[in-house]
């Protein structure tokens, strides 16, 4: 996709995913019944992990043991999903999983590998599909299936955790982005389901389009007409909001090696990325969560502060794009338009 790169001039990596920072893999698993789906971001060593949590109604999973003053210092997986609160059981899937493949710590004389892996889940409830799963909700058997298929290719769109997402009122989806840049490489995995816009008033233009590499999402820029509108934000007037879908959650991943202070910031600045490609964003009905990820292939070039602050910067633009791609890439759904049907394209 990006041909050769040019020294110290940033762009995207072969695949455009966040596969592309090595040692990764990702795999997606979907419920077309129940319209739901999750993903895991597979490491291929436990990796130094963090968090930062910004959405008012958050459903998280060890999200605690990613605290900088805690104890643990690398993890083994995580996981995205949806479901709401049911979707936080595809964790024990994969934790299950991996522990049966000796993928874990040991822990005072356990007889098994405990494997730690946080999550964070969406809310797509709302969506239709036969959530009439009684005591027995799929998403353990799905967080199993998506570690399975966990590699380097993957789908974006209807996919994954992102597969029955609704953003604003179009189909939101799976998004994915990479950017390297003189060996450091970074890139952002996203399900956006977020009770704001990803595009601009009345518009087919993306909120991100200023950094929209080779057509990635469609090529769109803003003409006259958008121009001379004032900035708004597309939020249902009848109060529903809560039938839609709500909660964006992020991974971004470099291979830089990083603690998990300086991964808990990496996350921080990478939440702009959300700010920049959804209005409005980090509102009181989603619960916005971005992890990040460090393979520590490669050490921090320079002054620890401006490395990070170099990183974090990479990182909001990558999630920015990814954001914009989950929608492009997403299909209808459900009775929910997507952004090529609504905009025949």
């Amino acid at each position: 996709m990006t041909g050769h790169p040019v020294p110290g001039l940033p762009a995207p990596g072969r695949r455009n995913l966040i596969t592309d920072v090595a040692g990764l893999r990702v795999g997606n698993a979907e419920d077309a019944a129940v319209r739901s789906g999750c993903t895991v971001l597979l490491p291929d060593r436990p990796a130094v992990m963090a968090v930062d949590q910004r959405g008012g109604a958050p459903g998280t999973r060890e999200t605690d043991s990613l605290d900088p003053a805690n104890f643990l210092e690398s993890f083994h997986a995580l996981v995205l999903s949806g479901g709401s609160v049911f979707g936080l059981g595809a964790a024990d899937g994969v934790t299950a999983a991996l522990s049966a493949a000796g993928t874990g710590i040991a822990i005072g004389g356990a007889p098994m590998a405990v494997p730690v892996v946080p999550s964070a889940i969406l809310f797509d409830l709302g969506n239709g599909g036969d959530k009439a799963w009684g005591v027995e909700p799929p998403y353990r058997r799905l967080g199993m299936a998506a570690l399975a298929k966990a590699g380097g290719d993957f789908a974006l769109g209807n996919a994954g955790a992102g597969f029955g997402a609704i953003c604003g009122r179009l189909k939101g989806g799976l998004g994915s982005a990479s950017v390297v840049v003189d060996g450091i490489e970074v890139g952002a995995l996203v399900a956006d389901n977020a009770v704001g816009s990803a595009l601009m008033p009345e518009s087919p233009v993306f909120w991100s389009h200023a950094l929209e590499w080779q057509g990635e999402f469609g090529g769109r820029k803003p003409g006259p007409e958008e121009a001379a509108r004032p900035p708004a934000y597309d939020l249902p007037a009848d109060g529903k909001i809560v039938m839609g879908g709500h909660t964006t959650i992020a991974v971004v991943a470099t291979n830089v090696a990083l603690t998990k202070a300086q991964a808990k910031r990496f996350a921080m600045m990478a939440q702009d990325g959300l700010a920049r490609a959804l209005r409005p964003s980090h509102t009181p009905f989603d619960g916005d969560t971005v992890f990040a990820v460090s393979t520590g292939a490669v050490p921090l070039d320079g002054p620890p502060a401006l490395a990070i602050a170099r990183l974090g910067h990479l990182a909001a633009d990558c999630l920015a794009r990814a954001v914009a791609r989950g929608v492009y890439e997403a299909e209808s759904l459900g009775g929910v338009p997507s952004y090529r049907e609504r905009w025949a394209l």
